[in-house]
């Protein structure tokens, strides 16, 4: 068959249980067969997908990206940094996989790289922290480090219970931040254990904890606040509205934004889509209603 059209391939090697090794070969004939001449590039460190995306020669029509959610947040952050913002396909091959479990991209790879023929292109709103970029969650607080301290290792071996038996570990370490929190319909002040902002239906494998009536292109992101409880009769209750996904507790809070302000008065550490994302004492979050496209199932 005659190609036509040119594509970018970013791929970490290492994601997951590296299952890309034995499906490389078969994704790479799905291109082709699409009509798709290949350029594969296997990323080797931090920021290399990014990197990639931003410094791409001319001619590129797509760009297909396969890892976790860390490589798709740096091929979002590469495309929106760039001068033309291509359509992205994405082939999940890690831990947890939120946002694809969000858009309903099937787990199965060869699945999923079908979708350059099978699927249909759909926006998605895009996140800031600060000016650097996330797909799907900005946190803080309880047990968020552990998504950027877990060793690959466990991650490749335990999956999901990796991160579990992560924060187990870190339960002695538990804090609360002092946080000023401002956003267009509201201001509030108070102790936090955790906080969130959003756009995706599951956050660290969990479903039902982003808030109800979530939508991935409608130009807002869920705020998610949890309160410092009290006492074990409120944290009883904090813990069992988050079991049952009511988050019907006084001690959450919750609301849909464009545009957030969090300011404490010692720094705190961020995560953006389960990489660091840095110590700030005062965070700016606003959403780009839309900022890319993206291959969905058609159905």
């Amino acid at each position: 068959m005659k190609t036509s059209n040119r594509l970018l391939f970013i791929y970490n090697p290492h994601s997951g249980k590296a299952q890309i090794r034995s499906n490389l070969l078969d994704i790479i004939d799905i291109f082709v067969k699409a009509g798709y001449e290949v350029t594969a590039y296997p990323t080797q460190s931090s920021g290399d997908a990014a990197n990639a995306v931003m410094n791409r020669s001319d001619g590129y029509e797509l760009i297909a990206c396969s890892g976790g959610d860390g490589t798709l947040d740096e091929v979002v952050s590469g495309m929106m940094d760039s001068r033309d913002r291509l359509p992205v396909l994405y082939i999940p091959a890690g831990s947890t996989n939120d946002f694809a479990r969000s858009l309903k991209i099937p787990a199965r790879m060869q699945s999923a790289a079908s979708l350059i023929t099978d699927g249909r292109l759909t926006p998605i709103d895009v996140g800031s922290l600060n000016n650097s970029y996330y797909t799907y969650v900005a946190a803080f607080g309880l047990f968020t480090e552990v998504t950027y301290t877990t060793p690959q290792v466990n991650k490749n071996a335990l999956g999901h219970s990796a991160y579990v038996l992560e924060a187990i570990k870190n339960l002695a370490t538990i804090r609360t931040y002092r946080m000023k929190v401002k956003w267009e319909e509201g201001e509030i002040e108070d102790e936090f254990l955790y906080g969130m902002v959003t756009n995706s239906v599951s956050v660290g494998g969990f479903t039902g904890i982003t808030g109800h009536h979530v939508f991935l292109d409608d130009g807002y992101h869920e705020v998610t606040l949890i309160r410092n409880p009290a006492n074990p009769v409120e944290l009883g209750d904090t813990v069992r509205a988050m079991l049952d996904k009511s988050l019907d507790s006084d001690n959450i809070i919750t609301f849909k934004s464009r545009h957030v302000v969090l300011k404490s008065d010692a720094p705190v550490s961020w995560t953006r889509d389960g990489e660091f994302g840095g110590e700030h004492t005062e965070v700016v979050i606003d959403v780009h209603p839309g900022a890319i496209e993206i291959m969905v199932p058609k159905d």
